[in-house]
C-alpha cells in the first residue's frame, strides 16, 4: 500500500485578507486572457474529436459575454465512446488499486496548483463568487485525495472480512463493474463532476462523462488535468452533449453497467425507470446511484441562539443564490420567536449585495434562462401563497449588466402544504413557516417528499436527540448552516425522493462501483 499522509480536508482561502482577493483577481485576469473563448472538443479513446454543432457557454452575470464552447456529441459519438471504454477496461481493471490511486493523487496535486484558475473560470461560467468557487475546488481536491486513499483499502484477496472455517481458505475479492455513465450538474461543475468520475475509475471501472450543458468549460479543464496526471486513454471518455440525446441513449444502452446522476427529481426518476428495463443483449442489472435535490428546512425554536440561527439561515438560504440541493429553502420558526427571527432574517437579507461573481457579490445571477423563468413563476405563485417580506422581482439586469438576476426573496407565513413549501425552486427564494411549537416544527420539516438536508437551532438537548432520530434527512446539522458538507467529514446524500443515500465522500461510496466475489479453496 502507498505510504502517504492521512487524509485531511483542504483549508479554505480567507478572502477577508486583501492579498487573497488580489490573487483571485489576478486569476480572473489570467483566465480572461488565456481561457476566455476556448473550445473543448470531445475526448474519445484519448483522441480529440470535434463536431459540427457546438454547445456555447455564456456568462450568466453578463449574457453578452461568451465564455467558451464545447463540442456537442452525437449518438454515434456516444456509441464510439462506449465501445472504446470497454476496450480500455480490459487493461485498466488489471491495474492495482495503488496504481490507479496514484493518478488521482497526481491530479489532486495539479488541481491544487491551478486552484485559483479553476475558481476564476467558475466565476465566469456559472457566476460563483470567490468563497463559493473556492470551497468547491477544495471539495474537488478532497474527493480525489479521499477516494484514492479509500481505494487502497480494497486491494487484494481478503480485503473484506470473512469468518474462519476449518479445512478451507475463504475470502472476498473486490472487482470493478465495467463501464458506466456519469451525468453531472452545473451547480457544482468542478467538485461533483470530479467526484462522480473519480470514485468509479479508482476502483477499476471506465466511465463516460456527460457534464451539464451550462458548465462544459470547467469539465473540460478537469479532464485536461486528469490527462496531464497520466490517466490512460479511454478510461474517461469526455462526452459533452444534450442529456435528452446522448444521455438518454447511454442510460438505455445494453452495455452500460451503471449510471451515476446528480440533478432534478424528475430527470432522476426517468433515468431510474429507463435503467430498470432490460433490453436485448443486456447481461447485468444496471446500478443507479443518484442524488435528486431537496426542499430543505432549518428549524429555529424558542431556546435557540437567535443571532447564530439567523446567520445559519442566511448562509444556507442564499449561498450560491440558493442553487444547491442542500440549500435552506424553508425556515421553520416556532411562534414565540417568529417575529424576532423573521425580522432579523429579513434585515440581513436586505443587506446582501447583488452583483457579478467577479465583483464577489453575495448574490449573483442564476445560471440560465430556464432557471430564471422557472424562479420567476414561483415568485408569482408565492405572492398568492404567502406574505412577501422582501424581494419578489426578477429584473434580469443589475447595474447595467444583462443577466439572469433574481432578487433575494423571502415569503412569510407560508402554509406547509403550499407549492412554495413543497416544490424545489432552486433559486434565492426562502419560505418562512410558522410552527405552533417544537413538535409542530418537526412535523412541518418532515412534510415534504424529500429528505436531503435539514437543521435545528436549539439549546434543548432532548429536542436535538429527538431530531437526531426523527428528522427525515440524510444530512442533519445542529446549530449551524445546512450546506457545506466536507468530504470524509460529512458523507453526503439523502433518502426519500432526494436520492439513493449513496453518501458521496464517505467510506461506503466506492462500494457502489464494485462487486464482491467469494472464493473458497478446500485443502
Amino acid at each position: 500500500m502507498l505510504k502517504i499522509e492521512p487524509y485531511r480536508p483542504q483549508d479554505f482561502i480567507d478572502f477577508t485578507k486583501a492579498a487573497n482577493v488580489e490573487l483571485y483577481q489576478d486569476a480572473l485576469t489570467k483566465v480572461r486572457t488565456e481561457l476566455l473563448g476556448k473550445h473543448y472538443p470531445l475526448i474519445i479513446n484519448g483522441q480529440e474529436r470535434d463536431t459540427a454543432e457546438k454547445l456555447v457557454s455564456t456568462n450568466p452575470c453578463d449574457t453578452s459575454e461568451r465564455v467558451g464552447s464545447t463540442a456537442r456529441a452525437t449518438i454515434q459519438d456516444a456509441e464510439d465512446a462506449l465501445n472504446g471504454a470497454w476496450d480500455a477496461f480490459k487493461t485498466w481493471k488489471t491495474w492495482t488499486m495503488d496504481a490507479r490511486a496514484r493518478v488521482l493523487l497526481k491530479a489532486a496535486a495539479i488541481l491544487k496548483r491551478k486552484r485559483l484558475e479553476v475558481c476564476a473560470l467558475m466565476t465566469l461560467e456559472v457566476g460563483k463568487n470567490y468563497a463559493e468557487a473556492d470551497v468547491e475546488v477544495a471539495e474537488a481536491i478532497d474527493f480525489l485525495e479521499y477516494y484514492a486513499r479509500e481505494a487502497m483499502k480494497h486491494e487484494g484477496f481478503g480485503a473484506a472480512e470473512t469468518t474462519w472455517y476449518a479445512g478451507e481458505e475463504n475470502g472476498l475479492m473486490y472487482l470493478p463493474l465495467g463501464v458506466g455513465v456519469s451525468i453531472s450538474p452545473w451547480n457544482f461543475p468542478c467538485a461533483i463532476f470530479a467526484g462522480m468520475l473519480a470514485a468509479p475509475i479508482v476502483v477499476g471501472n471506465c466511465i463516460i462523462v456527460k457534464p451539464a450543458e451550462d458548465s462544459g468549460m470547467i469539465a473540460g479543464f478537469v479532464v485536461d488535468i486528469l490527462r496531464e496526471a497520466g490517466l490512460p486513454a479511454g478510461v474517461v471518455q469526455f462526452l459533452p452533449g444534450v442529456g435528452e440525446e446522448v444521455g438518454d441513449y447511454l442510460v438505455r444502452h445494453a452495455r452500460t453497467r451503471f449510471i451515476t446522476f446528480t440533478g432534478s427529481r424528475n430527470v432522476g426518476l426517468h433515468i431510474n425507470e429507463v435503467a430498470a428495463k432490460v433490453v436485448p443483449g443486456q447481461r447485468f442489472i444496471k446500478r443507479v446511484i443518484m442524488e435528486l435535490g431537496g426542499k430543505d428546512a432549518l428549524i429555529v425554536d424558542e431556546t435557540a441562539d437567535i443571532e447564530n440561527a439567523v446567520t445559519a439561515a442566511i448562509q444556507g438560504g442564499f449561498g450560491f443564490n440558493g442553487q444547491k440541493c442542500s440549500a435552506m429553502s424553508r425556515l421553520v420558526v416556532v411562534d414565540s420567536v417568529y417575529d424576532e427571527v423573521v425580522g432579523k432574517f429579513v434585515e440581513r437579507v436586505n443587506a446582501l449585495k447583488v452583483g457579478t461573481g467577479e465583483e464577489n457579490a453575495n448574490v449573483t445571477a442564476v445560471v440560465n434562462e430556464e432557471s430564471f423563468e422557472k424562479i420567476g413563476k414561483y415568485l408569482e405563485i408565492g405572492k398568492s401563497e404567502g406574505k412577501l417580506l422582501t424581494g419578489g422581482a426578477a429584473p434580469g439586469e443589475n447595474a447595467g449588466k444583462k443577466g439572469y438576476y433574481v432578487q433575494p426573496t423571502v415569503f412569510g407565513d407560508v402554509d406547509a402544504g403550499a407549492r412554495l413549501a413543497q416544490e424545489e425552486i432552486f433559486g434565492p427564494v426562502v419560505s418562512v413557516l410558522r410552527a405552533r411549537d417544537w413538535a409542530h416544527a418537526l412535523e412541518i420539516a418532515n412534510s415534504t417528499e424529500y429528505g436531503l438536508t435539514g437543521g435545528v437551532c436549539s439549546r434543548d438537548r432532548a429536542r436535538l436527540e429527538q431530531a437526531r432520530h426523527e428528522f427525515e434527512v440524510g444530512n442533519l446539522y445542529f446549530n449551524r448552516k445546512i450546506t457545506g458538507a466536507i468530504v470524509g467529514v460529512q458523507p453526503f446524500g439523502g433518502y426519500n425522493m432526494s436520492g439513493t443515500d449513496s453518501k458521496a465522500g464517505g467510506p461506503e461510496y466506492l462500494g457502489n462501483f464494485m462487486q464482491l466475489k467469494a472464493v473458497t479453496e478446500r485443502y
